[in-house]
């Protein structure tokens, strides 16, 4: 066989494989936008889940969600991005840092129900912070914390080494140099990486069931002091977020009209995340042209 025979049927394979998988991904989306779409609406977006009786809604799981999503960024972005920075722009290749990377790698592929169940024992059990949202933040950051390192350490490998010895030709210090010039240049891959790994979070269901709980107690939206036990702020307070409530009332059927709500959460999740990668080029860009000036 020709080379040139041989690498358009292997080209043609993979275009067929990268077609398939596409095609599987566009059905199982569209099966789940057609079956919640219809089931969307402000009443259900906004009001309280209802156990034993139908027309409840995810106002609170979806506040959760956000909740939750926003205090694991918090933590785990300042954390991933000093470790990306030392990892690419002063670590040295010796024992030390390829044990930090191994860790890394090895973290990041943990199922995260072992994340989930060793945050149950650790920040539940051990510290005695319960079911509540900190746990489940810090459950999250545990579990995000690998791949958002990987992949801001990455946007940073990929700018040229030629904009580093700029900044050393102008007199700026290394730090100056990360400052200034290389992390304004790595702001699209960075805020991507970032949106994409919100949206993975946003999504997690088993790491959560263990740490944040499975419940959803009445919340006062208009009481704002974290203190308060029936405040939306309160960040030791149970919080059962829009994916572990999917699986809980598919699981314990005691909702009459199950379906609807579980296919109606689905199609919010789906459209959240969606939101999420959409989005994470787009910003990614205008980033960099405020930040570059260009």
């Amino acid at each position: 066989m020709k080379a040139k025979t041989a690498d358009k049927i292997a080209t043609g394979f993979i275009y067929a494989i990268s077609g398939i998988v596409a095609l599987i991904l566009f059905a199982m989306l569209s099966f789940i936008l057609v079956r919640g779409v219809p089931h969307l609406s402000w009443h259900f977006l906004t009001s309280p889940a209802r156990a034993f009786e139908a027309g409840g809604g995810v106002g609170v799981q979806l506040f959760n969600s956000f909740y939750l999503l926003i205090l694991a960024m918090v933590i785990s972005f300042p954390i991933a991005l000093g470790a990306a920075i030392y990892l690419n722009e002063y670590a040295k290749k010796n024992y030390f840092t390829a044990i930090v990377r191994t860790a890394i790698e090895i973290l990041s592929s943990l199922p995260s129900v072992v994340v989930g169940l060793f945050g149950f024992l650790l920040f539940v059990v051990q510290f005695k912070l319960g079911f509540s949202i900190l746990s489940g933040a810090i459950a999250l950051t545990l579990f995000n914390l690998p791949l958002l390192t990987r992949s801001i350490e990455t946007s940073l490998a990929q700018i040229p080494d030629l904009q580093r010895e700029a900044g050393s030709a102008l007199g700026l210090s290394r730090w100056e140099t990360v400052l200034h010039v290389i992390l304004p240049a790595a702001v699209p891959s960075i805020v991507t990486g970032v949106v994409l790994s919100a949206g993975r979070v946003f999504g997690e269901a088993a790491a959560l069931i263990y740490t944040a709980g499975q419940s959803a107690p009445a919340l006062n939206f208009g009481d704002w002091n974290p203190f308060n036990i029936s405040s939306p702020l309160n960040p030791m307070r149970p919080a059962e977020t829009l994916a572990v409530h999917i699986w809980k009332i598919n699981s314990e059927g005691i909702m009459p009209d199950v379906n609807a709500v579980s296919a109606g959460a689905s199609a919010v999740l789906i459209i959240v995340v969606l939101l999420f990668n959409f989005s994470a080029r787009k910003l990614g860009t205008k980033l960099y042209k405020k930040l570059t000036s260009s």
